[in-house]
């Protein structure tokens, strides 16, 4: 059995300061919405005699969070929970809340579900898991376990699959593992957790070893499985084992919904495993595409160098009519980098700003940065850095580090290999790049006091910092 915290009564359920900071201000929020109530508010016109059923109905259809607090401040003050207690109810705003990515606001509702004596039910927890996930605080979701094992529910389907999940994306293999073993009659939800959770976290053999064990167990694949599987494939790159997966993808494919994530993950798959023909084969069967799919295409060719299919493919997305996002840019401007097109990555990148509206973030900088770099533009680079709206980290400063050692830039170099010595202190592969850098303009000197620094500090020697290890697209 895990090794989970005593279950406490609700009202002393630890929850961090964080949350009790957020909670209080939707409390703030709350009181503000129902004290501006009013019976000429066009969201309440039906009050007093609104309906439970109606008030439901809007909740699951809320589309923004102006709204639904507004909403649930009309189910405070009309006390409808009282009336109407059934876990559904509760179910119903906590969902609203986990849909429109307002965790904190969620597990208050939660809380207060559990404070007015109402106990969850099975659809409960996993709605609740989703918002722990949100936020990313793992002390809270063992709390959420214990309630789980207090009332019996840890070996429901959706339950016991949310713990694996949220077990696996903390990096607690270990206690997701425990959780799935423990239940001898699991479910394939359960499988595919634990199998999203190893390719998730880098362990794809582990996650293909997890497949064949649910095939001899006599389970049949769904597309959910097939989706963490060709994932785990493609992160190591066996082709063979691509070709068996696309098979058993075939046969895993369903009627009754669209195949469309599974497509994406095809195409992701033999793009990673270097083989594009495959994936524009897969592409072009598909009878619908997303922005995905298109996305695959264009980080597929660009991690393979095929610079002017990516920048090919980019140009049919738009006259397809399909918006790209983030990451179909983190693409575009990688394909760039491998070009060496210094123009064309200028254009993609304020493209994104003033035609779409989309703000730059980190990986996109240090493309621009990467590229910069690899053209001898080094005070471009500079400049790029020291204007983004956030820190550089460390791949960026290493990639300002190569162009650095590779143009044999002292000043610049002296300057990055600061900010990477604060960064990672521990790490010589600066020592290594600055090394080479005074080396290749003939200051032995400065060589010399950099070896007896290295020598002082007892460091081993690491291979030197390179721009050709730098940005490329997220999966």
């Amino acid at each position: 059995m895990l090794s989970l915290s005593r279950i406490l009564r609700p009202k002393l359920l630890p929850i961090s300061h964080h949350f009790h900071h957020a909670r209080s201000t939707t409390s703030a929020l709350l009181d503000a919405e129902i004290n501006c109530l009013s019976p000429t508010n066009p969201i309440f016109q039906y009050s007093p005699q609104y309906s439970a059923k109606t008030i439901t109905h809007r909740l699951s259809n809320c589309t923004n969070l102006s709204e639904l607090n507004q909403l649930y401040a009309h189910v405070i003050k009309t006390q409808m929970l009282e009336s109407y207690s059934a876990p559904f109810y509760w179910n119903t705003i906590i969902r609203s809340y986990t849909k429109l990515e307002s965790p904190f606001q969620a597990l208050s509702v939660f809380i207060e579900m559990y404070r007015a004596g109402v106990m969850p039910d099975s659809y409960t927890l996993p709605i609740v898991l989703k918002a722990v996930c949100q936020v990313f605080y793992q002390n809270l979701g063992r709390q959420v376990h214990s309630v789980a094992i207090k009332h019996g529910l840890e070996a429901n389907e959706y339950c016991e699959s949310g713990f694996i999940s949220l077990y696996s994306k903390g990096g607690e293999f270990e206690s997701a593992q425990k959780v799935f073993e423990e239940n001898p009659q699991r479910k394939l939800g359960s499988w595919n957790a634990i199998m999203a959770g190893l390719s998730q976290g880098g362990g794809g053999k582990e996650a293909i070893n997890m497949f064949m064990e649910l095939k001899r167990s006599g389970f049949e694949p769904d597309d959910v499985t097939m989706v963490s599987v060709t994932s785990a494939c493609g992160s190591l790159g066996d082709l063979n084992l691509a070709l068996q997966l696309h098979k058993c993808a075939f046969q895993a494919k369903s009627s009754e919904k669209s195949d469309i994530l599974m497509f994406n993950s095809l195409i992701d798959m033999y793009g990673k495993c270097g083989r594009m023909d495959f994936a524009y084969k897969v592409f072009s069967k598909m009878g619908e595409r997303n922005v995905s799919s298109w996305t695959s295409m264009i980080v597929g060719y660009a991690m393979n160098g095929h610079v002017n299919e990516a920048l090919k493919c980019f140009n049919y997305m738009k006259e397809a009519g399909m918006r790209p996002n983030y990451v179909t840019f983190v693409g575009v401007l990688s394909a760039c980098v491998h070009g060496g097109t210094v123009r064309e990555g200028e254009y993609y990148f304020n493209m994104m700003k003033k035609d779409y509206g989309i703000e730059p973030k980190l990986q996109h900088y240090g493309c621009m940065v990467d590229l910069f770099g690899r053209a001898g533009l080094l005070e471009e680079a500079r400049k790029m850095v020291e204007e983004m709206p956030m820190e550089a980290n460390v791949v960026i400063w290493g990639c300002l580090m190569g162009a650095c050692e590779k143009y044999g830039n002292v000043k610049m170099g002296k300057w990055v290999a600061k900010h990477l010595q604060e960064l990672e202190p521990w790490n010589d592969g600066v020592y290594v790049a600055l090394s080479n850098i005074y080396a290749n303009n003939g200051l032995w000197r400065e060589v010399e006091t950099v070896r007896r620094i290295m020598k002082e500090r007892r460091l081993a020697k690491v291979p030197a910092y390179s721009s050709s290890l730098c940005f490329s697209a997220p999966d």
